[in-house]
Order: C-alpha cells, then structure tokens, then sequence
C-alpha cells in the first residue's frame, strides 16, 4: 500500500480512461474493491484476511496505462524479448523494481504473497516467465491466491456494468433481456420500490447480483473443500484443480454477463476509439525511447546496462500513469 506502484493506480484505466469523467472506476477503485469481497470471501470460509487483501491489493500492480490494451501493445512490441504479462511485472516491481532498502531489493513480502502474485491467474508457464520457477508451478497455489482471481473477475463485472450503465454506453433494458444475473434483481427491485429513481433501483439491481456472486462462491468453494477432505495447504496444494469457484448455474449466468459486456461495452465504438488513440501514445513513446537512451533517467541508464534497454523502456513505459503517458507522448510528439 505504501508502495509508488500502488498509489500511481489512481490515474490507470480501468475500462474508461481518466479525463473520461470522476466518477468511472480506476486501477486503484477496483482494487479496494477486490479487496473488500476477497476479506468478505475470505472470512465466510476462514482463510486468512491479511493474506487475501495483501494479494488483493498488489494483484495489478504491473497493470500498463490504459488498460488491458496497455499490456498487449507491450507484449506485441516484446514480442522477441519474452514478451510482456501484468502477473510477471507484478512481482518484477515487488522483487526488484520498488528500491526501498539498503539491505535487498524489491519489498520485504513472504514467500506466499509472492507466489500468489505469480500463481493467482492459473497454472504458469516456466518456459515463458523462467522467474516462476522457484514458486512450483506444477503444485495449486493456497485457497488465498485461488480466490483472488475469481473475486478479480466478480468485482469488474459488478463495477464494468455500474460504469457500463452511467456512461450510457450500455442500455440497461437490454442488459436485462440479456442477462438473468441483473434482470432478475432489477425485475424484483422494480416492483418493491414502485416510487424509487431509476439510479436508486439500478443500484439496489447491482447490489443484489454482487450479493448471488459471491453467496455462492462461498457456498460452492465450501462444499468443494469439504468434499476434498483437504486439511492442509500442503493438501490444497496437491489436489489437481483449483478447489475456489462459483457453481455451475451461476458460473454458467456470470459467462453470459462477462459475454454481454464483451459485446456491448468492451467493443462498443467509443472504447475502441479510445483504445486506437492509447494504442498510437505507446506505440509512440516506445519507439522514441528505444531511439534515444538519454530520454531515460540517469538510474535508468545505468539498469539499462545491465538488464538491456528494451527491458528498462518496458519498465518505465509500464510503470506510466494514464495521465504522465499523455503527456510525454505530447512533449515527445
């Protein structure tokens, strides 16, 4: 929490990027609330609270500017140099990129928020990301890092519809027809406040289907775990699939939520404008520092001796807020 990492993600995209408005969620709004439904989840099944909202709160801390889409124009330009993935500069920044102490690099986190950084999106790939290897790739993580991505995936589709909805990018009669996860909940919350606004009762809608999402993923992640007879995280670690998730009815509902705002949101023309214009800034800024090192800092230079400098631009360009990027593609341009 205390880390620049984790405050820069006040100005990082989440769907809508910054000057789009003040009350649209960002990097950091998601990640409080991440947060606050992995301790919730965390506490209903007894895990540990601190170890799920330590992973929770450094879940995206290697997330670009602008998004996902941030992540895959740097994979696409280090295409030939291992690629670029937010999980691996994660853990870059909390083992090596964030210089706090005089005695090691990087943070002083334990072994197994370090493993959940690096296990919390599934099975890793030691051919790709060779820095892994240290955390057993072929063995489940702890119940903790499991549930992180899930509640990951929870919380942006609560807040992407909400976004969706305000913006006006997303017509909210049709994500009910579509979707029975919210029209349910909307059809009910109409009829019980025939007086209420249509923001009042769409909240209500919201708050209802984040409540079914994470009911159940506490009720079938318990079931799951008493039907494995794990005692142990050694035992959790051996089982061969992941023991945290939603049930089949409602994980097949949340599939077609996540499909909608795929569709509807995530393609609608606005954000593929916006993402077109985020793609030209990196694309930009990438090739005017790998033309010139002396637009790097001088601490920049001299890491890029030793790690090479397409990785330091990668790092720096990575490390960018929404906001600094457009200025420097303006300043560089």
């Amino acid at each position: 929490m205390h880390s620049r990492a984790f405050r820069r993600l006040e100005y990082k995209t989440q769907v809508f990027v910054n000057h789009e408005g003040d009350h649209y969620r960002n990097r950091l709004t998601h990640t409080i609330e991440v947060s606050q439904i992995g301790r919730t989840v965390a506490r209903a099944l007894a895990l540990n609270e601190d170890l799920v909202e330590s992973l929770a709160l450094s879940h995206d801390l290697g997330h670009t500017p602008f998004g996902h889409l941030g992540e895959d124009v740097l994979n696409e330009l280090l295409a030939d140099h291992g690629g670029f993935n937010h999980n691996r500069q994660t853990l870059r920044i909390v083992e090596h990129l964030e210089d706090r102490y005089p005695d090691f690099p990087g943070l002083n986190l334990t072994y197994e928020v370090r493993e959940g950084i690096a296990k919390h999106s599934g099975p890793i790939d030691v051919g790709k990301a060779p820095e892994f290897a240290e955390y057993r790739p072929m063995l489940q993580p702890p119940l903790e890092a499991q549930m992180i991505d899930v509640v990951d995936e929870l919380a942006y589709n609560h807040h992407d519809v909400d976004d969706g909805l305000e913006s006006g990018l997303v017509d909210i009669e049709e994500l009910a027809a579509a979707v029975p996860l919210f029209g349910e909940p909307l059809a009910r919350a109409r009829d019980e406040y025939p007086g209420a606004t249509a923001r009042q009762v769409r909240t209500v809608a919201l708050r209802r289907m984040i409540d079914r999402l994470v009911s159940d993923l506490i009720a079938a992640t318990g079931r799951r775990i008493e039907d494995s007879g794990v005692a142990s995280v050694d035992a959790v670690r051996s089982v061969g699939a992941p023991l945290v998730g939603l049930s089949a009815e409602v994980g097949e509902g949340n599939r077609v939520l996540k499909a909608f705002l795929r569709d509807k949101l995530y393609h609608h023309p606005k954000i593929v404008r916006m993402r077109q214009q985020s793609r030209r800034v990196l694309c930009v800024l990438f090739e005017r520092f790998m033309a010139d090192e002396n637009l790097l800092s001088p601490d920049g230079r001299e890491r890029a001796i030793a790690e090479g400098h397409i990785r330091v631009v990668a790092d720096y360009i990575a490390g960018m807020t929404d906001r600094f990027a457009t200025d420097e593609f303006q300043r560089l341009s």
